[in-house]
């Protein structure tokens, strides 16, 4: 039997392991992970924290409302789980956004060391020493950075080969190519009264990808014009 090769190996460091570990063990990831193309494992930060309570946040110099989490157990996780070159990814929401090409570039790094925020924020310290990437997965914010790390490895897992179940699957995604996705049917070809487009019955394969490439434009066109501005200035 052919052993299969570890294609990433992913730490994430968080307040609460057991909500990343259950989102994580469904679906394709999960399966990836059961199978050894991504080395997953959650880590709790309070495991490395020095105080005797397990103490991971403090209040804020300054003043103002809420805790940050505090330097020590952040900088021992990092020290303690880092490999030479790995990549430190902060969640947040001040981070650049997630997009497919970012996590297309993060699936060729061999290690990510991914941590999850929580309270107000963690000291800037640990930001400007040990993070050498930060992503949020949108303009909202949410209770903590476990849920966007998890979409993180979810978006990123999937551009590693083998991952899917079937390698084309990802051509047709939103996003890649710059165009939002194109509609799709399956069987029945009428349900209570609604019609699959004749094209996509009559096996012509270069008019079902025209078709197919007018609907994504269309769409795209509709709901994010500024994606279109987009493909407009590429050479």
């Amino acid at each position: 039997m052919t052993a299969i090769t570890v294609a990433i190996r992913i730490d994430l460091v968080t307040l609460f392991p057991a909500m990343a570990d259950g989102f994580l063990q469904e679906s394709v990831i999960g399966k990836a992970i059961d199978k050894g193309l991504i080395e997953f494992k959650a880590h709790d930060l309070r495991a490395y924290s020095k105080d005797k309570h397990r103490k991971v946040d403090d209040m804020p110099y300054g003043g103002g409302p809420g805790m940050l989490m505090s330097c020590q157990p952040l900088f021992d996780a990092v020290d303690a789980l880092a490999t030479p070159g790995c990549e430190v990814v902060y969640l947040c929401p001040d981070g650049e956004q997630l997009t497919n090409q970012l996590a297309k570039e993060l699936a060729q790094k061999s290690h990510l060391i991914l941590i999850s925020g929580h309270y107000e924020g963690i000291d800037q310290r640990f930001r400007d020493r040990k993070v050498t990437r930060e992503v949020s997965i949108g303009d909202y914010v949410l209770t903590n950075g476990t849920l966007p790390a998890c979409v993180l490895v979810d978006c990123l897992g999937r551009q590693i080969p083998g991952v899917l179940g079937e390698e084309n699957s990802l051509t047709g995604d939103s996003y890649n190519g710059k165009l939002l996705a194109f509609p799709q049917f399956t069987r029945p070809a009428v349900y209570d009264g609604l019609e699959v487009p004749p094209v996509l019955l009559g096996g012509n394969h270069a008019e079902i990808e025209k078709w197919r490439r007018e609907r994504q434009i269309e769409k795209t066109k509709q709901r994010r014009p500024d994606l279109m501005k987009d493909q407009e200035h590429q050479p």
